[in-house]
């Protein structure tokens, strides 16, 4: 019996030149695509937090790694620091798929030592004319016999055994940061995936310089407003006082006073200037600054004082409107005669009632030719609540203006009993009920201003 020979494999024939071509159009297309839509996202963040974390998950992804690091380091101001801030800290570090124990382990390794420290420390030595830092890719840090002894210790702790460093650096912004990208096993990103993680990396580097100059502004802002209040509020027998004030991203005009007038009195004021920026924060201070020389010389009658206010704004800032409301209190009989400008309504919060002041319906300081509106008179009951507020507070609701009155109103009623002796507890409570998510929300573009006056 004979075998017969295997047949020799037949050829393949070789792929034809447009199927190369279209497949390599298929991969740019599909890698182009898929860079849109990870930048797409990146831009739609709008906090520094929330720009790190999508960096960190959209390079994890382009690298094929699980977990990463990030280091926001930016320079500092040279005129004012000569160089960068050196031994400063990172400004920001954040971690993904690593704990805050994780990124302290990882922090105890010297910087010089790491990728990511040698790229900061690199900026801080690079002279007249500094090297663009490049990535660095540790394919297996285990095996690397020049790694730092506590850098391998973190490494096995930890259990990571490759990394991929890429400096967060554009020409325009220089290097702000470093982002490092962990592996489990020994790996290393091919340069396909290198090419599209560098194109994210500068691209997100503009993106977050963009956002430290808007988070440095929002301070800067945010400064000058506290410090066109008042620093403290004034102690007078009968009643006890407390404020909350959150200036919006762009810095509004919303303010508060508590000022101590002869014979005991305590003069109230919450306002609103039109308008924000650097502007509206000016005219805010100016409005609040003669209000207080209005309330020492004529506080008895608030209807004087918001009409000298009204004259004084139509005069010398014509093309603003503001709204107001003074109080003139006498904490040790309990009254208080007030006059609003366009201004929402106080609220009454004690035991037995929760209640909007009815106040004379008003147009705004600067909307009239001449303004003037009657004052109403009240007598809070001992252990009331007088809550002067600015519609910043229902306008952060997103509601409509009835709603975020009525909800404004169920806030104040809910108050638990044990807190009602309390004005800073009550404002608190409200503002926790009536912004679950906090003052601090990134597009909360409003100012909101709490002044609660407990009567003994």
């Amino acid at each position: 019996m004979h075998t017969a020979a295997p047949l020799p494999p037949a050829p393949v024939p070789p792929p034809a030149p447009g199927a190369v071509i279209q497949d390599r159009l298929a991969g740019w297309v599909s890698d182009l695509t898929t860079l849109h839509e990870l930048t797409e996202r990146l831009i739609r963040t709008a906090s520094l937090d929330d720009a790190l974390d999508e960096l960190l998950r959209a390079g994890a992804a382009l690298v094929g790694a699980r977990r990463g690091m990030v280091v926001l380091e930016p320079p500092g101001d040279p005129a004012r620091d000569g160089a960068f801030a050196a031994g400063s800290g990172p400004a920001r570090t954040k971690g993904l798929g690593l704990s805050r124990a994780d990124l302290g382990h990882i922090e105890t390794v010297p910087r010089e030592v790491t990728a990511y420290g040698s790229i900061l420390e690199g900026r801080r030595r690079g002279g007249p004319a500094p090297t663009v830092p490049r990535p660095v890719a540790h394919p297996d840090l285990l095996a690397d016999d020049a790694l730092h002894p506590l850098h391998r210790e973190v490494a096995v702790r930890l259990g990571y055994a490759a990394s991929y460093t890429s400096p967060l650096t554009t020409e325009e912004s220089g290097t702000l940061g470093a982002a490092v990208w962990f592996y489990d096993e020994p790996a290393a990103p091919v340069e396909r995936q290198t090419h599209l993680v560098g194109l994210y990396t500068r691209y997100a580097t503009e993106h977050l310089a963009r956002l430290l100059e808007l988070e440095r502004a929002r301070a800067t802002v945010a400064t000058v407003a506290e410090e066109l209040l008042p620093s403290r509020l004034p102690r007078v027998p009968g009643v006890r006082l407390a404020a909350r004030h959150s200036a919006g991203p762009r810095g509004g005009g919303d303010w508060y006073d508590a000022l101590p007038l002869p014979e005991g009195a305590l003069g109230l004021a919450v306002g609103s200037v039109s308008g924000s920026g650097p502007s509206a924060l000016a005219a805010m201070g100016r409005l609040r600054a003669s209000l207080r020389a209005y309330a020492v010389m004529e506080g008895e009658d608030p209807v004087a004082v918001l009409s000298d206010l009204e004259l004084l704004l139509r005069l010398t800032e014509p093309a603003r409107t503001a709204t107001a409301l003074f109080a003139y209190t006498e904490p040790a009989v309990r009254k208080i005669v007030l006059a609003g400008a366009g201004h929402t309504p106080p609220l009454v919060i004690g035991n037995l009632r929760t209640e909007f002041v009815e106040t004379s319906l008003s147009a705004p300081l600067g909307m009239l030719a001449c303004w003037e509106a009657p004052s109403v008179e009240l007598s809070p009951q001992p252990g009331e609540t007088v809550l002067l507020y600015t519609d910043g507070l229902l306008r952060r609701t997103g509601e409509p203006m009835d709603r975020a009155f009525a909800r404004l109103h169920s806030a104040a009623a809910s108050v638990p009993k044990a807190a009602r002796n309390d004005p800073a507890a009550i404002a608190d409570h409200v503002l926790h009920t009536m912004l679950p998510e906090g003052l601090d929300r990134a597009d909360g573009g409003e100012d909101v201003v709490l002044l609660a006056a407990r009567f003994d």
